[in-house]
């Protein structure tokens, strides 16, 4: 079970899940765009036994505080999850991230090569499809901002977020109640906030930097997870990364897109392996 925790980092309050171990080495993990800390519930268990992992909310989402409107961006999330990690005293960790939290552990990788161990990166690479970059686009910055119950969250994630449309909406549900809060008129709302969304309508939110010259620089072992139906991350740039980097590998998980929830057989067994444990 994990510890709900906080911690002051550039200014803000945010958020992060503790699933326990103290003193072993640290795991971190780190969301999407649109996502929050419990993505990970289900595969910090299979870590947890050899780590001390903790999943983060990025600022302005889950249960982390809401930052400027204009101060959204990749390397203010970097400078946050740095500053995290120097509060908490974890001088060397590995990461794991998910699409924007692959963005963001990349370009920390890249920065401060000697305070990561191994990095994993789910679905996202140095350069990213544009056609997949316009379905979020659409998807995020047209979102409803209000629902009338759970029911409806889950319809919404069923037809928006591919991973989600084969499961039950029990397990979709249990995923999802994370993303929501009551709102004043008894309605679900977002807990992210709204000025993470505003500037997706006007095709601003991808900001346009050389991701090949942070993950130049990265220094560790890198794992690459890339969905086989992924609209995000070509298998061709995938394979480009692993040519770059001599310690990356690439495993994909068929029948998925964007994004891998790290618990398929396939990306589970690579990540066990890649870890030791």
């Amino acid at each position: 079970m994990a510890s709900d925790k906080f911690i002051s980092a550039n200014g803000l309050r945010l958020h992060y899940l503790d699933y326990g171990n103290e003193g072993a080495p640290w795991v971190v993990c780190v969301h999407g765009l649109s996502g929050n800390a419990h993505n990970f519930d289900a595969l910090a268990p299979h870590l947890a036994a050899k780590y001390h992992v903790i999943s983060v909310d990025v600022r302005g989402r889950g249960d982390s505080q809401w930052g400027p409107p204009t101060e959204y961006l990749p390397q203010n999330y970097m400078t946050d999850l740095g500053r995290m990690l120097e509060e908490l005293g974890a001088a060397r960790a590995s990461l794991i991230g998910t699409s924007m939290g692959g963005i963001i552990s990349m370009t920390y990788a890249g920065g401060w090569p000697e305070r990561v161990e191994r990095l994993v990166i789910n679905d996202i690479g140095c350069e990213i499809d544009p056609a997949g970059v316009a379905r979020i686009a659409n998807y995020v910055g047209e979102a409803p901002e209000r629902f009338k119950d759970l029911g409806e969250v889950v319809k919404y994630y069923r037809e928006n977020y591919p991973p989600m449309a084969k499961l039950a909406d029990d397990v979709i549900g249990e995923q999802v109640k994370w993303s929501v809060k009551p709102g004043a008129d008894g309605s679900l709302v977002w807990k992210m906030d709204p000025s993470v969304r505003r500037p997706l309508r006007g095709g601003t939110a991808q900001q346009r930097f050389d991701l090949w010259v942070p993950y130049a620089r990265i220094a560790c072992p890198v794992l690459i997870v890339r969905g086989g139906e992924s609209d995000i991350l070509a298998s061709a740039t995938a394979s480009r990364m692993c040519k770059v980097h001599k310690q990356a590998k690439a495993v994909e998980v068929p029948g998925v897109g964007h994004a891998p929830s790290l618990t398929e057989v396939e990306a589970l067994a690579a990540i066990k392996e890649f870890f030791g444990v």
